[in-house]
């Protein structure tokens, strides 16, 4: 999914950002866990999944580098996916001065200009840890370029997820609905948190990743993993400061009166594990959910909401209150044809680096699915 960079000068999915003095702040959530998550991830549960099997999906992969068949021609890029190379150790050399990259390898390589050219093509030079192809890269004071003996074997694809943002602290990405964020259990299922566990293994079999915050099966949008677990103790702990905004589109029933609205509630679960507004004041969690209607018609309207509180199942709670349940979702009210999916999409994450302390936003499309009701309304228009 394409993401853009937002007007305010926040950083786009490609990883830019601003200064954390640049900008305000808006309400933000004070849990840290995302619609549909509890407030925290423990790290037992993280060591449990990281036990099991790795999903199945990667497995032709791992049998080929095993029995020593896998292939060191040149790379393809698969979407949402980065280059990984083989396990042996790279020749590293620090940059001391701006310089392009083809001098530089001339003059640490001591080869041929078409030899060099070679080795780059073949995928065997990266610039702090990314694999780079661009002969005339410009370098800078600080990067430090690797040069490995093989070159880059491409990752097998993931299924249901796509990197938006990866560094040494965090990995962001856009999950699909349909995929489990971790499984609550020591089943076999196919999970986000699985298949990043993978990715981060095949450069270190020492790496891991620890869960910041989840999202419903069936929820789709931006979520963001941490791969220590100092730093996922970090954003957990200072969520209501780190996280600057929490945007999701909703695709509810019915057509939404007002404009926009505020909703308050008091937050149980029943022994069926369903969420519900308590009729009284401090029985449960408090909820509050800010929403503002985008488009409607008879059957449906489309809003953006966001969380000032991340409490579990938060929004679809809200808005089953509200009269207008979300599409597809007849846990929570919701009595219209099935879209195929929840019409619950996270598209915008904003939040504090942990580490850089740089404001970083990642915003995603509007799901197709949810504009399809009202494809006869913007016909009409024109």
């Amino acid at each position: 999914m394409n993401t853009r960079k937002r007007s305010t000068g926040h950083s786009s999915s490609k990883g830019k950002s601003s200064n954390r003095s640049s900008t305000g702040r808006s309400k933000r959530s004070g849990a840290p866990s995302a619609e549909s998550s509890r407030s925290s991830a423990s790290t037992s549960r993280n060591t449990a999944d990281t036990n099991k099997p790795l999903a199945a999906k990667s497995s032709t992969t791992g049998n080929q580098a095993r029995s020593g068949k896998a292939k060191s021609s040149g790379a393809s890029k698969r979407s949402g996916n980065s280059y990984y190379r083989k396990q042996e150790p790279p020749r590293q050399y620090p940059v001391t001065e701006p310089e392009e990259l083809l001098p530089f390898l001339l003059k640490h390589l001591k080869d041929g200009r078409n030899a060099v050219k070679s080795i780059l093509g073949r995928g065997q030079v990266s610039v702090d840890e990314k694999v780079v192809t661009k002969f005339n890269l410009a370098l800078t004071p600080g990067q430090t370029v690797s040069i490995s003996k093989e070159g880059a074997v491409a990752a097998p694809s993931m299924t249901g997820v796509n990197i938006l943002h990866e560094d040494n602290d965090i990995i962001v990405i856009r999950k699909e609905a349909g995929l489990l964020s971790i499984a609550a259990d020591r089943s076999n299922d196919l999970t986000a948190y699985r298949q990043l566990m993978e990715h981060v293994r095949r450069t270190n079999p020492n790496n891991r990743i620890f869960v910041v915050h989840r999202l419903d099966r069936d929820t789709s949008g931006v979520m963001m993993f941490a791969k220590s677990e100092e730093v996922q103790q970090k954003l957990q702990n200072n969520w209501k400061d780190n996280v600057q905004d929490r945007v999701y589109v909703a695709l509810v029933e019915g057509a939404v009166s007002k404009e926009e609205g505020t909703i308050s509630s008091w937050l149980k679960e029943t022994k069926t594990l369903k969420m519900y507004s308590s009729p009284r004041a401090n029985d449960g969690q408090h909820a509050i959910t800010h929403y503002k209607r985008l488009k409607s018609n008879r059957e449906f309207s489309l809003l953006e909401v966001r969380l000032e509180t991340g409490r579990k199942n938060q929004i679809r709670v809200h808005m089953e209150d509200l009269g207008h349940p979300i599409a597809g979702d007849k846990k929570y009210g919701a009595r219209t044809r099935d879209l195929g999916r929840l019409g619950l999409h996270a598209r915008v994450l904003s939040f504090i680096h942990p580490t850089t302390d740089k404001l970083m936003t990642f915003e995603t499309d509007i799901p197709k699915q949810f504009l399809y009701p009202f494809r006869a309304d913007n016909a009409t228009a024109e």
